[in-house]
């Protein structure tokens, strides 16, 4: 049987009925009568009494379960956080702060500069400060700096902090013997936004689905998953004996295709060779692991002969839904990814999520055609291989 919550009039309506069964004899209509504001009442409790059992009964499932603070009897928890920290994987990923190497020019080779002097770029409205203290004995040094506070008051953590090589980071104030811009020679720590609740949900889901099992496939996904701004890790068996190829897709908060930078590939092996302690107790000792990025392949998509009203909106949808179809695409591994499949991106496939479309909006379509971007010819099948993720490159084209 399903569980169904009333409304109060229901149970309200309910009460009259039992309290007119009881005294024999039929409750005034008139809304003021004591029995009927009575009913109303006790209808309130117990519509909260079934609110507040849902609730709970929706708690005993990741998920379901919810991602606020609750407060119980003047305890406070967060309930999806709760299973996260059961089941071995910690609270949810936190943004980092974004970290650069810039290039200080110097007009009088005299002195040191202090750290926590401040830098603000004009474009992300940024502050950021040295780390450390930088003798000014050359033409040109180099200071590493963070992130520190930005302008919607988020400490300066996330994207938000990233900048490229050539970017202008200007001291802020004018400070003896250099010059008040610095140019950003690299990009040593890549600032994340926080994991995202359905992000975070999901990777509780794959912990129970998916347990530790020492140097297996899924603990590198595990290690690889762990670091802030990275949504999925591929791990391979390499071509060379005793090594581990894992590959790694960012979140689009620095890349919109999801191609991690040289720093966050450099925090996935640090992931994979050090816990969170700094000691080597995770990858076996003999194994090496390699990092590498994903690889985007781009798809063109072309529907032909559609007839149906309100064309631009339908033509948006399927948009919009062949996007989603090929970014829900990934490569398959034997023994660690869980059906069904979606490393198999298929003509007949797309054609039945158009169809899906087409017939809700009472119309119909010729037939669909997609094809490799560059590669050209129509496709029947495309496998995705090692390190491989999917992309629509252009909108879908209609003829």
């Amino acid at each position: 049987m399903s569980l169904t919550t009333p409304t109060t009039k229901e149970i309200s309506d309910n009460i009259i009925a039992q309290l007119e069964a009881s005294l024999n004899q039929t409750i005034p209509l008139l809304p003021k009568s004591f029995l009927r504001v009575l009913a109303k009442v006790l209808a309130g409790v117990f519509i909260l009494l079934y609110k507040y059992g849902g609730f709970m009964f929706l708690q005993i499932f990741v998920q379901t379960a919810s991602a606020n603070e609750t407060i119980v009897n003047g305890k406070s928890i967060v309930p999806l956080t709760e299973w996260g920290r059961l089941i071995g994987i910690g609270d949810p990923v936190a943004a980092t702060q974004a970290e650069l190497l810039v290039d200080i020019t110097v007009e009088n080779q005299i002195g040191s500069l202090s750290s926590g002097t401040q830098l603000v770029n004009v474009d992300n409205g940024v502050t950021y400060i040295t780390i450390g203290a930088i003798l000014l004995n050359a033409a040109t040094v180099q200071a590493n700096i963070r992130a520190v506070s930005d302008q919607s008051g988020g400490g300066g953590a996330g994207a938000i902090g990233n900048l490229d090589p050539g970017a202008i980071v200007s001291f802020a104030n004018p400070l003896a013997n250099v010059a008040r811009d610095t140019v950003v020679d690299s990009q040593v720590v890549t600032g994340a936004n926080g994991e995202s609740t359905e992000a975070y949900r999901q990777r509780v889901i794959d912990r129970f689905q998916k347990r530790p099992q020492g140097g297996a496939y899924v603990d590198y996904e595990i290690w690889g998953e762990e670091v802030a701004g990275i949504i999925n890790a591929y791990p391979y068996t390499s071509d060379n004996p005793g090594q581990v190829d894992v590959y790694v897709e960012a979140n689009t908060d620095t890349d919109p295709d999801g191609i991690p930078t040289t720093a966050q590939l450099e925090a996935v092996l640090d992931s994979i060779n050090f816990d969170q302690n700094g000691l080597a107790s995770r990858r076996p000792a003999n194994a090496l692991a390699n990092t590498f990025a994903i690889t985007r392949v781009g798809f063109d998509c072309t529907v032909s002969g559609l007839i149906v009203d309100n064309l631009a909106t339908i033509q948006a949808q399927i948009d919009a839904a062949v996007i989603e179809f090929f970014l829900d695409a990934e490569p398959f591994i034997d023994g660690l990814t869980i059906p069904p499949r979606l490393d198999r991106i298929t003509r007949s496939s797309l054609i039945g999520l158009i169809d899906d479309i087409v017939s809700a909006a009472n119309g119909t379509f010729t037939t669909v055609f997609f094809s490799e971007t560059g590669i050209g010819g129509s496709l029947e099948l495309y496998i995705l291989q090692q390190g491989e993720k999917a992309k629509l490159s252009t909108s879908v084209v209609f003829i």
